[in-house]
Protein backbone atom coordinates (compact mmCIF):
# COMPACT_ATOMS: atom_id res chain seq x y z
CA UNK A 1 0.00 0.00 0.00
CA UNK A 2 1.67 3.61 -0.88
CA UNK A 3 1.97 6.06 1.47
CA UNK A 4 -0.35 9.44 1.26
CA UNK A 5 1.47 12.62 2.13
CA UNK A 6 -0.49 15.13 4.31
CA UNK A 7 -1.67 16.86 1.27
CA UNK A 8 -2.87 13.98 -0.37
CA UNK A 9 -4.43 12.67 2.89
CA UNK A 10 -6.51 16.43 3.59
CA UNK A 11 -7.77 16.10 -0.63
CA UNK A 12 -9.19 13.08 0.19
CA UNK A 13 -10.25 13.88 3.65
CA UNK A 14 -12.05 16.76 2.07
CA UNK A 15 -13.48 14.89 -0.73
CA UNK A 16 -15.23 12.20 1.71
CA UNK A 17 -17.21 15.53 3.50
CA UNK A 18 -20.85 14.43 3.97
CA UNK A 19 -22.86 16.40 6.29
CA UNK A 20 -25.59 13.81 6.31
CA UNK A 21 -23.27 11.51 8.49
CA UNK A 22 -23.59 12.48 12.47
CA UNK A 23 -19.41 12.37 12.83
CA UNK A 24 -18.75 14.36 9.98
CA UNK A 25 -17.29 18.03 11.31
CA UNK A 26 -18.84 19.50 8.22
CA UNK A 27 -22.54 19.04 10.18
CA UNK A 28 -21.03 21.12 12.46
CA UNK A 29 -20.43 24.17 10.67
CA UNK A 30 -23.71 23.44 9.03
CA UNK A 31 -25.49 23.82 12.16
CA UNK A 32 -23.16 26.92 12.98
CA UNK A 33 -24.11 28.39 9.38
CA UNK A 34 -27.91 28.38 10.10
CA UNK A 35 -28.04 29.88 13.15
CA UNK A 36 -30.00 33.05 12.89
CA UNK A 37 -27.66 35.30 15.03
CA UNK A 38 -24.48 33.98 12.68
CA UNK A 39 -26.81 34.83 9.74
CA UNK A 40 -27.62 38.48 10.66
CA UNK A 41 -24.38 39.11 11.94
CA UNK A 42 -22.47 38.01 8.34
CA UNK A 43 -25.77 40.09 6.64
CA UNK A 44 -24.81 43.34 9.02
CA UNK A 45 -20.84 43.16 8.29
CA UNK A 46 -21.62 42.28 4.51
CA UNK A 47 -23.08 45.67 4.01
CA UNK A 48 -21.75 47.74 7.44
CA UNK A 49 -19.79 50.40 4.82
CA UNK A 50 -22.39 52.98 2.63
CA UNK A 51 -25.55 51.88 3.95
CA UNK A 52 -28.46 52.63 1.84
CA UNK A 53 -31.25 54.72 3.61
CA UNK A 54 -34.20 52.88 4.74
CA UNK A 55 -32.32 49.11 4.23
CA UNK A 56 -29.52 48.58 6.69
CA UNK A 57 -28.08 45.66 4.49
CA UNK A 58 -27.82 47.22 1.17
CA UNK A 59 -24.35 48.47 1.87
CA UNK A 60 -20.95 47.26 0.92
CA UNK A 61 -18.93 45.15 3.36
CA UNK A 62 -17.28 46.90 6.10
CA UNK A 63 -16.07 46.72 9.69
CA UNK A 64 -18.72 47.34 12.66
CA UNK A 65 -18.21 47.92 16.22
CA UNK A 66 -19.52 45.61 18.84
CA UNK A 67 -22.36 48.70 19.71
CA UNK A 68 -23.03 48.68 16.55
CA UNK A 69 -23.92 44.79 16.35
CA UNK A 70 -26.05 45.42 18.88
CA UNK A 71 -27.70 48.17 18.25
CA UNK A 72 -28.55 46.61 14.74
CA UNK A 73 -29.39 43.07 15.83
CA UNK A 74 -32.72 43.22 17.93
CA UNK A 75 -33.12 41.00 20.49
CA UNK A 76 -29.60 39.59 20.81
CA UNK A 77 -28.43 39.27 24.11
CA UNK A 78 -24.53 40.46 25.01
CA UNK A 79 -23.90 37.14 25.75
CA UNK A 80 -24.87 35.41 22.71
CA UNK A 81 -23.64 38.20 20.86
CA UNK A 82 -20.01 37.49 22.03
CA UNK A 83 -20.36 33.87 21.80
CA UNK A 84 -21.45 34.08 18.77
CA UNK A 85 -18.59 36.83 17.45
CA UNK A 86 -16.29 34.44 19.00
CA UNK A 87 -17.27 31.06 17.02
CA UNK A 88 -16.82 33.77 13.93
CA UNK A 89 -13.67 34.23 14.75
CA UNK A 90 -12.70 31.01 15.25
CA UNK A 91 -14.11 29.69 11.96
CA UNK A 92 -12.35 32.42 10.15
CA UNK A 93 -15.03 34.14 9.48
CA UNK A 94 -14.60 37.54 10.49
CA UNK A 95 -11.81 39.21 12.26
CA UNK A 96 -11.83 41.17 15.27
CA UNK A 97 -9.54 44.24 15.33
CA UNK A 98 -8.93 45.90 18.88
CA UNK A 99 -7.34 49.81 19.05
CA UNK A 100 -5.83 50.91 21.51
CA UNK A 101 -8.00 53.54 22.49
CA UNK A 102 -9.41 54.93 25.79
CA UNK A 103 -11.75 52.96 26.85
CA UNK A 104 -10.36 50.14 23.77
CA UNK A 105 -12.00 50.68 20.61
CA UNK A 106 -13.01 46.53 19.34
CA UNK A 107 -14.88 46.33 15.40
CA UNK A 108 -15.72 43.14 13.53
CA UNK A 109 -15.22 42.64 9.55
CA UNK A 110 -15.46 39.71 7.43
CA UNK A 111 -12.84 37.85 5.98
CA UNK A 112 -13.18 36.73 2.52
CA UNK A 113 -14.26 33.17 3.69
CA UNK A 114 -16.77 35.14 5.85
CA UNK A 115 -18.00 37.33 2.49
CA UNK A 116 -18.32 33.95 0.52
CA UNK A 117 -20.67 32.99 3.17
CA UNK A 118 -22.64 36.62 3.07
CA UNK A 119 -23.39 35.97 -0.66
CA UNK A 120 -25.39 32.69 -0.02
CA UNK A 121 -26.63 34.32 3.36
CA UNK A 122 -28.42 37.54 1.85
CA UNK A 123 -30.06 35.54 -0.93
CA UNK A 124 -31.58 33.41 1.81
CA UNK A 125 -32.99 36.67 4.07
CA UNK A 126 -34.36 38.33 0.75
CA UNK A 127 -35.90 35.54 -0.20
CA UNK A 128 -37.35 35.29 3.88
CA UNK A 129 -38.46 39.00 3.22
CA UNK A 130 -39.84 38.12 -0.20
CA UNK A 131 -41.73 35.63 0.99
CA UNK A 132 -42.78 35.69 4.64
CA UNK A 133 -46.82 36.85 3.46
CA UNK A 134 -46.90 34.01 1.12
CA UNK A 135 -45.70 31.80 4.22
CA UNK A 136 -48.04 33.52 6.53
CA UNK A 137 -50.76 32.77 5.06
CA UNK A 138 -50.28 29.01 4.34
CA UNK A 139 -49.68 29.02 7.89
CA UNK A 140 -52.95 30.13 8.36
CA UNK A 141 -54.31 28.28 6.37
CA UNK A 142 -53.04 24.97 7.86
CA UNK A 143 -53.89 26.17 11.22
CA UNK A 144 -57.27 26.06 10.19
CA UNK A 145 -57.41 22.77 8.54
CA UNK A 146 -55.60 21.28 11.35
CA UNK A 147 -58.22 22.14 14.49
Amino acid sequence: MATMTAAQKRAQSKAEYDAFLAACPSRKLLERISDKWVALIVTALGSAGSRQPGDPCAGEPGSMRYSELSRLLAGVSQKMLTQTLRSLERDGLITRTATPTVPVTVSYELTDLGLSLHRLVREIKGWAEMHMDEVLTNRAAHDTRSD
